[in-house]
């Protein structure tokens, strides 16, 4: 065995004998490796709020900020991130994990920096949509209120190019028809797990003769062509086709299958280009978390002007 004793050393060693002298030695090693210093991270605010004179509230919403954001004078891509029936403005944050999913994406370069917008379509009435008695404008919020807000408030790309939407469940709904009613501001939309809204016209009108009884006619099948995705599909002109790029993602036990089948059924006889997932799971946080990573690769391919 060597023997370190006191004066007993190998030819040209010197022991380190403060610890003084190992914390200059430590302290010079960061500043010339800053790599190992705790890497930088996003960062996630989620009650934050945005008078609504549409709704006539304040409106809940978080944000992601990337790990950047705050060291940088660049402007960032946004993609708004909707949540489904149930939850709120916290979903994709407690239980989506977007924080530390988002930052190993773009730490592993499969995601671009960018900001993400969860907002609140839960309290007052459920849903991202325009009810069908005009009183309740969530759509009307989102586009007239929302989103100039926080292109005004945070360093935001306001291109289409830069803009996506994505959303699970209700909140896959939601992507569907913001793309669909506005194609000319998103550069890609994608809807997980989706619900599609009424698969027919007779469909539409059980539905909402449930809760709206002795609406005319006229009235339920100008709001079915309006909030039905299959519909919208079917009647899409020729010249919009590929206005949006779509990603569309369900498992192969989820009971919103059938609408989600058949709206890539009608994409297809349109020849509507998309990208369409069917992976193993259900209507689960699970397999939501396990989409996030290809949704924000999806979305950065036109971020990076693929």
């Amino acid at each position: 065995m060597l023997n370190l004793s006191a004066n007993n050393y190998p030819t040209g060693y010197k022991p380190i004998t403060s610890m003084k002298k190992l914390l200059n030695v430590f302290t010079a090693l960061l500043m010339v490796c800053p790599f190992l210093t705790v890497a930088q991270t996003g960062k996630v605010y989620d009650n934050l709020t945005v008078p609504s004179k549409i709704l006539k509230s304040e409106r809940k919403f978080a944000i992601y900020l990337p790990p950047d954001y705050e060291t940088s004078d660049r402007s960032y891509p946004v993609l708004y991130l909707l949540h489904g029936a149930g939850d709120d403005q916290t979903g994709w944050v407690q239980f989506g994990e977007v924080l530390n999913i988002t930052d190993k994406a773009i730490k592993d370069g499969r995601a671009t920096p960018m900001i993400i917008v969860m907002p609140d379509a839960n309290t007052g009435r459920r849903g991202y949509f325009n009810d069908i008695k005009g009183d309740w404008n969530y759509e009307d919020f989102f586009f007239k209120e929302l989103m100039p807000y926080v292109e005004k408030k945070y360093r935001v790309k306001s291109e289409k190019r830069y803009r996506a939407v994505a959303g699970l469940s209700m909140g896959g709904g939601g992507s569907f028809i913001y793309a669909l009613h506005h194609p000319e501001l998103f550069s890609s939309a994608c809807p997980l797990s989706a619900a599609v809204g009424p698969l027919t016209l007779d469909d539409a009108r059980e539905s909402l003769n449930r809760t709206n009884p002795n609406l005319p006619d006229s009235v339920i099948s100008r709001y079915y062509n309006q909030q039905s995705v299959l519909a919208l599909m079917n009647n899409m002109p020729d010249n919009q086709k590929k206005a949006v790029r779509w990603y569309i993602d369900d498992g192969d036990d989820d009971f919103l299958y059938e609408g989600n089948c058949l709206v890539h059924i009608a994409m297809r006889k349109k020849e509507i280009p998309h990208e369409f997932r069917i992976r193993d799971g259900a209507h689960t946080w699970t397999y939501w978390r396990e989409s996030l990573p290809n949704v924000l690769e999806f979305v950065s391919q036109a971020f990076h002007q693929y």
